[in-house]
């Protein structure tokens, strides 16, 4: 009893480490950030009237409050942000109708998005994203098996996912609302869902997409424009074709940093939505596959992590990495990809990278949250270890000494010498598409 007690506590004073990789592609992405949004700024803040470096100081602060948050989330227990993620599911409808309150809401070019906070306005959408994979990790832990096995349990976060979407297209937000049946469904397909089953929704809600398009002028217009932005140039297809216009400058390596031509009034937004156009122009070709590998790794990261929670059986985690995985991964292909005139525009930033305090802020606690996430992850790996090199020594038959009596060998089972607490448990609730794992066990078996 006193060697499992002493074995126990020292399984506790383990401690594991931060994921490095994350950490560098992350700093990597909010440095080249922080550099283009100070040349993209520059004469937009002229423009203005707010001074050259107006948004590339704000753009400091705000990755300077998003950096403490991401370090308060690298320091919360994973299990107490499950034990509250009930909770978080009520935060989010709050937050997307609070930007209806006349005094709190602020509508800036025709959509109500915008918590206005006194110093600063905030985007609601951006909180309601990570509070929502939290959510939505939780329920898939929780509720594995049935999701799996039942419609109810499928159409229930389905069903979350719609009402969501309803409230943002009242604001109106269609980018955000798209990006979050995607993480959805891309959660619920990691989690084990039945591919058959998941396939009659999916068949109802893309003409209902397809439907909210072509009922709203403006968005038709968007489609439109992208299929041929030259068309009307100066008109509906102002964005895209600037856009295009500053990519096809940029070559292979760029007309220089500073040097952008279409950043000087031309290009609308060329610091927030339209940065990576910027960065084609001024770093050409070499920039954008730059850009797009750092994003790549850092998404990629974000999977394999999610990948050894699972099969470690640490769904909740594991979850938490694939949702903020899909979240970046898919955010950034659509913002690169309206740059590169590959689909039509959506009002997505570049995170980390574009200019916005919302985003920054939230993005940065999404990393803090993956980084926890490997932290807890190489923890229970050295505790496995740990315990496994303690117990296995315990339980070797000790050497006959020197002129000792050999005995016979006995045919009964040994029994070890002292029993320690299987880390993960053996049987743990909940499956996955993933290709389960058999974890070791110590101690005596059943």
């Amino acid at each position: 009893m006193e060697l499992s007690a002493r074995q126990a506590t020292r399984l506790d004073a383990i401690r594991g480490r931060f994921d490095g990789w994350l950490i560098a592609l992350a700093g990597a992405l909010a440095c080249l950030g922080v550099i283009m949004v100070g040349s993209a700024g520059i004469s937009v803040g002229e423009n203005q009237g707010v001074g050259e470096f107006y948004y590339l100081s704000r753009h400091v602060v705000f990755l300077i409050v998003g950096i403490g948050l991401g370090v308060w989330m690298m320091g919360t227990p994973l299990k107490t942000i499950e034990q509250h993620s009930q909770w978080l599911l009520l935060a989010c409808f709050v937050l997307l109708l609070v930007v209806f309150i006349p005094g709190l809401g602020k509508s800036v070019n025709g959509a109500r998005r915008w918590i206005n906070l006194g110093v600063s306005n905030f985007q609601a959408v951006e909180a309601v994203k990570l509070l929502y994979i939290v959510w939505l990790a939780s329920y898939l832990k929780r509720y594995s098996e049935e999701v799996t096995a039942t419609w109810g349990a499928m159409l229930k976060p389905l069903g979350v996912a719609v009402a969501l979407v309803v409230t943002l297209m009242m604001q109106p937000d269609f980018g955000s609302s798209s990006l979050l049946l995607a993480i959805t469904a891309g959660m619920l397909v990691l989690g084990g869902v039945n591919m058959p089953r998941m396939f009659g929704p999916v068949l109802v809600l893309l003409p209902a997409l397809a439907a909210v398009v072509i009922t709203e002028p403006y968005r038709m217009r968007r489609i439109t424009s992208f299929l041929d932005p030259f068309k009307d140039p100066f008109g509906e297809g102002y964005q895209l074709s600037n856009a295009l216009m500053a990519v096809g400058r940029g070559e292979w390596f760029g007309v220089g940093l500073g040097s952008s031509v279409q950043k000087l009034s031309y290009l609308p937004e060329a610091h927030t939505d339209f940065i990576m156009a910027v960065i084609a122009e001024e770093l050409g070709f070499a920039g954008v596959c730059l850009v797009v590998a750092l994003f790549a790794g850092l998404v990629g990261r974000a999977f394999w992590i999610g990948l050894q929670c699972v099969e470690m059986r640490r769904h909740f985690a594991g979850y938490c990495a694939f949702g903020i995985a899909l979240w970046i991964g898919l955010q950034s292909f659509v913002s690169i990809g309206v740059n590169l005139g590959l689909l039509p525009t959506k009002g997505l930033t570049l995170p980390l990278i574009s200019s916005g305090g919302s985003s920054v802020l939230m993005t940065c606690m999404a990393l803090g949250l993956l980084l926890r996430v490997s932290y807890e992850l190489d923890r229970a790996r050295r505790q496995v270890a740990r315990a496994r090199g303690a117990v296995e020594p315990a339980q070797a038959a000790p050497p006959a000494s020197n002129g000792a009596t050999k005995t016979k060998p006995s045919l009964a089972p040994a029994r070890p010498a002292a029993s320690v607490t299987p880390l993960v448990p053996a049987a743990a609730r909940g499956t996955s598409r993933l290709r389960e794992r058999v974890e070791p066990t110590f101690g005596r078996t059943a």
